[in-house]
Formats: C-alpha cells, structure tokens, sequence
C-alpha cells in the first residue's frame, strides 16, 4: 500500500465516500507555537488538529531526548479520539516539508493501522491544486480502532550508536549541524561517529513533494545504501527524521527509527563527530 497520496486523489477518494477518510492536520514547526492557530484559520475540510506536542511524543525528560515516542496507552487514546476505525484510510498533512505528517504516519505504522498516507506536498499541493480550507474546528465522535503497538523499527541510544559503524545511520538535519558549525537546539554540536549526512530538503522536489522512487533510490545509493546493508535514521528529535524513514520507504529501502536523535545523544558524554566527513 502506498504511503503517499496526491492532493487530485485525495480529492476523489473523499468526494467519493467509499470508505471513511479521517483527515489529520498535523501543523508544526520549530519556533512556530501556533499550529493550531494557523489549523483553525483554514484547514482541509473535515480535517482534526493534531498537536505533535502533545499525541506525537511523550513527557521529554533529561535523558529522552526533547521528542520521544509517546506513551501506547496515550497515543491509543489520542487516535481514538481523532475519530479512527478499524479500516479508515488516514491521511496526514502539513505546511513544512512534511516532516510532521511522517510523523503521524510513521506512529501509526508502529501502532499497526495499516492503511496510512501523508498527502505529498501537504497544505500548499491542496490548494495550489484548486480546493479549499475551512476555518474552525472539527470535533469528531470518538473511534474504536484497536492498536498494536511496537510495528516498526527503532534504535535506542546505544544501538543507533553501533549501527553508525555496523551498517548506515543516515543524519537527517540540515548540513550545517551535521558539520557541526551550528547548533540551535541542543547541547552539543555535530553528529553520531560514523553517521551519513542525508538532510531531509535533498528528498523533496522544488514544489515540496517527495522525489520519485527512482530519484531518492539513486540519492540514497550515492550515501552507500545496498540491498544488503541495515540503515536507520536521526534528525534532532525524531520528527524530520520519520520523512527520511517515508522517502526510504519510498525508495524500496525499510528503515529504523532513532527517536531519540541527536537531541537525546548530545546529552551523554558519547563522543562527537565534526566536519563533512562521518569520522
């Protein structure tokens, strides 16, 4: 099953009502508090906000990392009261690149609901495409799905930190911080030894949607991934890092996730690497 969905197909498969479509608008942005704000300006009809915040990541402690994977029971609920049944199609969207709605898709992967998309390009291709917003909030009766917890793949610390050297951890931030020459979040700047600079812009194309599969496999194979080779993902906190996961899968190539990324190994005494190099 596909994990993208354009804006012309999503159109039609909502207009045509065959199956119940829960639409989850997943706004978020660093330095941007106002998601839900920005969501009851205008937001694809029927959609429900989602905070990442708040249903996409537990309580960060010291040692957690500032976005760890939530709490089962609470994100269970959470989906519940999106409005989510057993067999809805959900289609998560956002206005930054998409790194929230891999969020999204990305957990509700791991909780095992099957049948989830992420609109390519997000907000910009729906309306660029011709259609509308509405402004408010949507309040949906409470789902049943039932959930699964633990259906993909994730890294703790120490093993995204020997994956760096057994097979390859791909850096999912922005050049500069993997070089070490800025950090804006965290305590620490550079990146895992033995990490591969892959950040998350390289997967898009001009107009915010993910690259064919041919383009991201040939992106991907240029970093030494092969079909005999485990690869998994970092980024700062486990966000722009699930986008890399979605282009990988994308791309044919099954990923793990390190949810706690570097927001959560920039807090040990783990060392550090510098420079353009994976080191």
């Amino acid at each position: 099953m596909t994990e993208l969905i354009d804006a012309e197909e999503l159109a039609r498969l909502v207009a045509a009502a065959d199956r119940p479509v829960v639409l989850l608008d997943v706004r978020w942005q660093l330095g941007d508090p106002h998601g839900e704000d920005h969501y009851r300006d205008g937001h694809l009809p029927g959609a429900v906000y989602v905070d990442l915040d708040r249903e996409l990541a537990g309580e960060p402690t010291a040692t957690s990392g500032r976005h760890p994977l939530p709490e089962p029971e609470a994100f269970h609920a959470a989906v519940r009261r999106w409005g989510v049944n057993e067999g809805d199609t959900v289609v998560a969207y956002d206005d930054a690149n998409g790194f929230a709605a891999a969020r999204a898709w990305w957990l509700l992967r791991h909780a095992g609901h099957a049948d989830v998309r992420v609109l390519d390009g997000g907000l910009a291709a729906w309306t660029a495409a011709g259609h509308g917003l509405r402004p408010g909030t949507v309040e949906p009766s409470p789902g049943a799905v039932a959930l699964t917890w633990g259906r993909m793949p994730v890294l703790d610390l120490a093993a995204a930190a020997a994956h760096a050297r057994s097979g390859v951890l791909l850096d999912a931030r922005a050049g500069e911080r993997y070089r070490g020459e800025t950090e804006p979040m965290d305590p620490k700047a550079g990146h895992i030894p033995g990490a591969v600079s892959a950040p998350t812009v390289d997967n898009l194309a001009a107009d915010g949607t993910l690259l064919p599969p041919a383009a991201l496999r040939e992106q991907f194979a240029a970093l030494g991934l092969t079909d005999d080779i485990a690869v998994a993902a970092y980024c700062g906190s486990g966000v722009s890092a699930a986008q890399e996961v979605l282009a990988l899968r994308r791309a044919g190539i099954d990923a793990a996730l390190y949810p706690g990324s570097w927001s959560q190994y920039a807090a040990t005494d783990l060392p550090v690497a510098t420079g353009p190099e994976p080191g």
